[in-house]
């Protein structure tokens, strides 16, 4: 009689262990969103000063602490106007719709009637009755807490970008201290700037392509009259940076609000066959062009990723889902145990760019780090 084959108690216990902790990590990121989120904001701020500073020194007469403070006041002043298009695009949006209240329920009451026509129903139903049984006022509610919360977290984000920025100056100190062995140094600072890349790259793509597709869609809403065109074009912009839910928001919640608004269909069909086409031919023909390297990652783990940080963090997770799975990849790929999950993360199969910060070779991944020499603790 043939015997199971014994599984090993260690390696059961190993992946317990790693379970367990993937689970307790998950519980502590909800329980602490409130703190933590600010703080992944302001990380998310400060790479991006970084890299508008190397990109001002680069490419200006301005020095390196010149270009980091103009790299500084522009993030800063660019993250208070965000803010402040947010909740003042709100309030006139919502003022707005109040003031158009009256006629929103005969005309979706139209729409519905004219789309029951087309499929041959005889009887359709009212707006009233879809909408009867939904509280209003408690949607209403929850989207000023929301915009409530963004002014005032607005703040933290601003005192954790303010100490981290302080605490720079001594990261490199810390990494020889936390690495005295120079080669393991040498590869904590790869896997460093190849998180950094991965995050700039994706910011510099997501900026430049949703900077193509507000053109055009501020043109269209132009064009069509349709009501807060620069409210809607600011909002294309930020829901870019969303991984797939993006996408449908721009191209789907501009023709919506024009149903409701003219008279006739022409101008939602204009919307929506415009900033399809622009969706379309930007997803599929010069974001992937520009990505290269950058977002090496399997859409289903963008998907996922997207899924399980919107739900952790919720719109902010959402917005950082991406570059945390970049965040993740990299970490993951740099051990032996865990390399197989980059791969699988990976889009083509190899976590590791191709790129010559290692001699032109890959890093082959590491067990354990060597132990400390005192011969070889500094550059």
């Amino acid at each position: 009689m043939k015997t199971a084959m014994a599984v090993p108690t260690s390696t059961v216990s190993r992946n317990a262990l790693v379970l367990l902790a993937a689970v307790a990590g998950g519980a502590a990121l909800y329980w602490l969103r409130d703190i933590l989120t600010p703080l992944a904001m302001a990380i998310f701020l400060l790479i991006m000063i970084d890299g508008i500073k190397r990109f001002v020194a680069d490419n200006t007469v301005l020095s390196d602490r010149m270009a980091g403070v103009a790299a500084l006041v522009l993030v800063v002043i660019g993250f208070f106007a965000s803010i402040a298009i947010i909740v003042n695009g709100a309030a006139g949006f919502f003022g707005e719709a109040s003031g158009v209240s009256t006629r929103i329920g005969p005309r979706i009451d139209q729409v519905i009637h004219d789309l029951a026509a087309l499929f041959g129903v005889d009887s359709p139903p009212t707006a009233m009755d879809l909408i009867g049984d939904i509280d209003l006022r408690s949607y209403v509610a929850d989207v000023a807490l929301q915009v409530q919360n963004v002014a005032s977290g607005a703040f933290f984000v601003l005192v954790y970008l303010g100490f981290l920025i302080a605490a720079e100056a001594g990261f490199q100190r810390k990494i020889v201290g936390m690495f005295p062995v120079r080669e393991t140094r040498h590869e904590a600072r790869a896997v460093f700037q190849r998180i950094r890349s991965g995050v700039e790259g994706y910011l510099w793509v997501q900026a430049v392509t949703g900077i193509m597709i507000c053109a055009v869609a501020w043109v269209l809403m132009r064009a069509v009259g349709l009501q807060n065109a620069e409210f809607w074009t600011f909002v294309i912009f930020v829901v870019g940076f969303i991984p797939i839910l993006g996408g449908a928001v721009a191209g789907l919640a501009p023709p919506l609000f024009a149903l409701v608004q003219f008279p006739t269909y022409w101008p939602a069909l204009i919307l929506l066959v415009g900033l399809q086409a622009v969706l379309f031919i930007v997803g599929n023909w010069i974001q992937p062009r520009m990505q290269g390297d950058n977002q090496n990652i399997d859409p289903v783990v963008v998907l996922l990723s997207l899924a399980l940080w919107g739900k952790l963090w919720g719109v902010i997770g959402m917005f950082l889902s991406t570059p945390l799975a970049v965040l993740a990849m990299a970490i993951l790929a740099e051990f032996k145990g865990s390399r197989w999950i980059a791969i699988l993360m990976s889009g083509d199969g190899e976590p590791y760019p191709d790129d010559d910060d290692h001699g032109g070779r890959r890093p082959s991944p590491r067990v354990n780090a060597p132990h400390s020499d005192a011969s070889k603790s500094s550059d």
